[in-house]
């Protein structure tokens, strides 16, 4: 298991984690800035949580920018990166945290437009801010990432297809980002306990998260796992482009 990353392993580094004013993406920025990056926190319609962790993030002396976006609205997220341009001038570090499609009264077509059109929508217009030697991180779950081999509760398997939906079109343009010097890699991860997706899926199916934890033997909590999606904007990169993190045992092959 993935510790914090060693102090100024990113110092002079700027990492804009989305969906980060809470959970994982709060997690994340924090180890990036105590690793000693300037960071960037992005959310939807979490402001005060927002200024808070920024608040956190400038006490160890280092820069945040706090800026809200809809990351399905393409003005918005445009917006947002015009901002990092004129307050750091370029990006090191691209976190694909945000996610959803559980949630109640945003339409059917929701999770799709989130998942997969809005991720390839970002990554398309940070391009342009990604310098040369960067590297986009993009958050993902084994129930999502191995969906097409491995069914999902059925409460859950229109997110995990709309999830590996926008992964497949993220690894479609790898080689355009190898031509701009920018890394890629995906972190998938079990059941992550205490996130609202979990929180969610218990709601919808008592006892999903136990039966999994029974299975698995453990799951990772949100410090633990955000941990591991720090660490993989720094470390080595797998040959498949993916670090699977947690159990995996009914996901491959024994």
């Amino acid at each position: 298991m993935s510790q914090p990353l060693p102090a100024d392993s990113l110092t002079g580094k700027v990492a804009l984690v989305t969906g980060s004013s809470r959970g994982i993406g709060a997690d994340t920025v924090r180890y990036f800035a105590e690793a000693g990056a300037d960071v960037v926190i992005n959310f939807r319609n979490k402001a005060p949580r927002a200024e808070k962790l920024a608040n956190e993030i400038r006490e160890l002396g280092r820069r945040a920018l706090v800026v809200g976006a809809d990351l399905t609205d393409p003005a918005s997220v445009s917006d947002m990166f015009a901002a990092v341009k004129a307050e750091f001038g370029g990006l090191d570090v691209l976190v694909l945290n945000a996610s959803g499609g559980m949630e109640a009264n945003m339409g059917e077509d929701y999770a799709l437009r989130l998942n997969r059109d809005a991720q390839v929508n970002v990554l398309e217009t940070a391009v342009p801010v990604l310098r040369e030697g960067s590297r986009v991180v993009f958050v993902t779950s084994h129930q999502a990432h191995f969906i097409r081999t491995t069914p999902t509760m059925p409460e859950y398997e229109p997110v995990a297809l709309s999830k590996r939906a926008g992964e497949d079109a993220l690894r479609e343009r790898i080689p355009v980002l190898k031509e701009s010097g920018i890394d890629f890699v995906v972190v998938s991860g079990d059941m992550i306990e205490g996130t609202i997706t979990a929180t969610l899926l218990e709601r919808a199916n008592p006892g999903a998260i136990s039966q999994r934890r029974e299975s698995a033997g453990r799951l990772y909590n949100v410090s633990e796992f955000a941990a591991e999606v720090a660490s993989a904007a720094v470390e080595p990169i797998p040959a498949d482009n993916t670090r699977l993190i947690g159990d995996v045992s009914g996901f491959v092959a024994e």
